[in-house]
């Protein structure tokens, strides 16, 4: 039997472009942001972005429907590759990234759409931008379902409704922040 993986995809909108100086918060973490997610348990790999240097882009980026145009051609968003359930959700909702998650509202526009979405695919698939945006739009239309979901929704690979296991997070986060301390 194949091992599936999860996938997670990040959407956001800033209230102002990019360049603005109301963003230098979420600029100033997003490299330490980055390299936290890279060293976090349960990590398998992210994709880049077009033109940019980093790991490779996997494929051309899109943005969901809910896009909105700020002079500046990008909005902030991520795709990434995880062993589990509980793996993200320790990276998300400790750390440094926890600690720009209550920043958001200074950056970002309050989403009338999930800011994220999360779905299994099988252990040799890697998904694209293209499909992470039909995912997340299927989320928006259709609430929670095995082909997407949320952490509050989650479903387990073989489609199943699923719970988080809240002792495997506690012992990511434990993990993370050894490694985080480790590489400070």
């Amino acid at each position: 039997m194949t091992k599936k993986r999860v996938a997670l995809y990040t959407f956001g909108i800033f209230r102002a472009p990019a360049t603005d100086a109301a963003n230098q918060g979420f600029h100033d973490r997003n490299d330490r942001n980055l390299l936290a997610v890279e060293r976090s348990e349960g990590f398998i790999a992210r994709s880049g972005y077009d033109e940019e240097p980093g790991p490779e882009s996997w494929g051309k980026q899109v943005f969901p429907r809910f896009y909105v145009e700020r002079g500046d051609g990008w909005s902030p968003s991520t795709l990434s590759l995880w062993k589990n359930l509980e793996s993200p959700m320790a990276f998300a909702y400790a750390g440094i990234h926890a600690e720009a998650l209550r920043h958001g509202r200074e950056w970002f526009t309050k989403p009338v759409w999930p800011p994220y979405v999360l779905w299994w695919v099988g252990s040799d698939h890697v998904p694209t931008w293209v499909e992470a945006v039909a995912r997340h739009e299927h989320l928006h239309d259709l609430n929670p379902s095995p082909s997407a979901f949320d952490f509050k929704t989650p479903f387990d690979e073989h489609g199943r409704p699923t719970t988080v296991d809240r002792d495997a997070v506690k012992g990511n986060i434990r993990l993370n922040e050894e490694r985080q301390r480790q590489a400070t």
